[in-house]
């Protein structure tokens, strides 16, 4: 086994927890960890059933150690991930954060397993990383709407991989982030892909509740660096800007219907959203200084 503990963040996520798990066989990490809500469609049940066929076999005779444990909400992503940090029995010495609707392309699982270290049972050997890299990030690609998101994106790269011991997620209501406390990141060629499944009107209903964090953040100067700069521009143009970007100047129409339908929703309708939601914030505060 790859001696990674993998850490999943679950909330009714029936649509997605049985990909999320079964993907991660080829990786066949050492330990795996669904860290729940008090889910109620299910996702407990799944996740059981999923346990009960690596553990009849099913992966191969050397299986991971799956772990469903329930805690209550903390606020944020964040504090959740960092709560399973302090709390979970993790034992391998590597750690590797996915949400439940995302998963690893096999290229990715492949390069993986060709650096990490391997737990035979009794102890870990192998590897090929240098000693002082303490995390490995990865470029995300978006699956959703029907079909892959190729063009337009801005390209992100996250810290999913990272010692145990060595890195915690930045406490944060949106655009929570992993840091190391030392030691140095490597970039991996790899990506690792979102792939929503989640019917219209309940990725409308997520992205509506991103909006009134994204707002809080923004107005209260904690807006994501990378996002500093677009807060400058007026509202409401900024939004109409952006998509324009995407869909045109880095040829997001190249991805056909599900293309159009991401960056109208993601990249004008939200970003619109989160303005009116600022707007809100600001007016309300006027308010109360006005009392």
């Amino acid at each position: 086994m790859t001696d990674i503990a993998v850490v999943i963040l679950t909330k009714n996520e029936k649509l997605h927890i049985a990909r999320c798990l079964e993907r991660l066989r080829d990786l066949n990490p050492r330990q795996v960890f669904v860290v729940d809500c008090f889910s109620t469609d299910g996702t407990h049940a799944i996740v059981e059933n999923v346990k009960c066929r690596i553990e009849n076999g099913k992966w191969g005779e050397c299986s991971p150690e799956v772990c469903f444990v329930e805690h209550e909400w903390p606020g944020n992503q964040a504090k959740q991930f960092n709560w399973a940090l302090d709390n979970l029995p993790i034992k391998a010495s590597w750690v590797l954060r996915l949400d439940a609707d995302e998963y690893l392309y096999p290229d990715t699982i492949a390069e993986i397993n060709a650096l990490l270290p391997k737990w035979d049972g009794k102890k870990v050997t192998g590897g090929s990383l240098p000693p002082d890299v303490t995390s490995l990030s990865l470029s995300l690609s978006r699956r959703i709407f029907g079909g892959d998101i190729r063009h337009g994106n801005p390209e992100i790269e996250l810290v999913r991989l990272f010692k145990f011991g060595f890195g915690r997620s930045t406490d944060a209501e949106m655009d929570e982030h992993i840091v190391t406390s030392e030691g140095r990141n490597l970039r991996l060629n790899g990506q690792f892909v979102d792939d929503s499944l989640l019917p219209f009107v309940e990725w409308q209903e997520k992205h509506r509740g991103y909006a009134k964090r994204e707002a809080k953040m923004a107005v209260e100067g904690r807006a994501n660096k990378n996002k500093r700069l677009y807060y400058k521009f007026p509202p409401y143009f900024r939004a109409f800007a952006y998509f324009c970007i995407r869909y045109f100047l880095k040829l997001g129409f190249l991805d056909g219907l599900p293309g159009f339908r991401w960056h109208f929703w993601q990249g004008l309708w939200y970003r619109c959203l989160v303005d009116r939601e600022i707007g809100m914030l600001k007016c309300q505060r006027n308010n109360a200084n006005n009392v």
